[in-house]
């Protein structure tokens, strides 16, 4: 039999407590096996600068910082090793991610390390909206995952968000998955005779019927997939905003992860990222994943 594909993680920091915070979350996540791990340490060296002490206190705090990232890697995987790499953060970050072939980047959300706030929420952005996989944003260390959220509406993305949940062990943890299906309504401005408002409100019922019908079908795939793999699925379909709706059930569920795909089934430019992804990064009190 072949062996199985390592799922390989790749580290983003700049010694900041919430960059500290993303590196003993990747430690302590729970990933397919067999795993291993990368660190990168994103130094922005601007084409005008000179060689001067700041230059080198600058050369020297990246590398105390890869160092010690490399340490705390090594308690899970003995071989990791950071590495420092010069560019602009968001795409040195994302042409690490290439090179070494990872499936997920994880990277905290606004920094102010030593190294001049390199994962900025604006750099961990940028991240998510180039990344050739998954990306976990985190504010703080994640210990423990026995509830998770996934957002689920059909696009590819979001299948892309139940596959990557499903590659993770399930045994005794719980998803939720949740769609939004916004009803649509007859007009109360347009102006019709009884007969052609009877007719309107029955193609408006079969649309409203045929989109909670997608819905389910959508989330009994999505279960059966994650059943699969030992997850406690529990499946939800919302009528208000998707976003609203997640963050809602995060609470309500005491959720340990949000998933969402990076764009939803609009199809909306990924550059602009989804609604979703792009809320539940500024909104969402627990890590995210957002899922290419």
């Amino acid at each position: 039999m072949a062996a199985r594909k390592r799922f390989r993680v790749l580290v983003a920091t700049d010694g900041s407590r919430v960059a500290r915070a993303a590196v003993t979350t990747a430690v302590r996540f729970p990933w397919p096996a067999p795993s291993d791990a990368h660190g990168v340490v994103a130094r922005y060296v601007r084409p005008d600068y000179r060689r001067s002490i700041l230059l080198a206190a600058l050369d020297r705090t990246s590398e105390v910082v890869a160092a010690r990232t490399t340490r705390v890697l090594a308690a899970r995987w003995p071989d990791a090793q950071a590495v420092v790499v010069n560019g602009a953060p968001a795409d040195a970050i994302v042409r690490e991610a290439a090179r070494v072939g990872a499936d997920v980047i994880v990277i905290g959300w606004r920094g102010q390390g030593p190294l001049r706030r390199l994962l900025a929420g604006s750099v961990s952005r940028g991240v998510v909206r180039r990344a050739p996989c998954a990306v976990l944003v985190t504010r703080r260390a994640l210990t423990t995952l026995d509830r998770v959220v996934v957002g689920v509406d059909g696009s590819s993305q979001a299948r892309a968000a139940v596959d990557f949940v499903a590659r993770l062990p399930g045994r005794g943890r719980r998803v939720t998955l949740l769609t939004a299906v916004e009803k649509m309504a007859l007009p109360s401005q347009v102006h019709l005779t009884s007969a052609m408002q009877a007719t309107a409100r029955s193609e408006i019922d079969r649309i409203n019927r045929g989109r909670q019908a997608r819905a389910r079908t959508e989330l009994d795939r999505a279960r059966t997939a994650l059943a699969r793999r030992g997850w406690k699925v529990e499946l939800v379909v919302a009528s208000r905003a998707p976003l609203r709706e997640l963050l809602r059930r995060v609470g309500r569920s005491r959720a340990d992860l949000l998933v969402v795909g990076a764009r939803g089934a609009t199809g909306l430019d990924r550059l602009l990222l989804g609604s979703v992804a792009s809320g539940a990064l500024d909104r969402s009190p627990i890590p995210v994943v957002v899922v290419p």
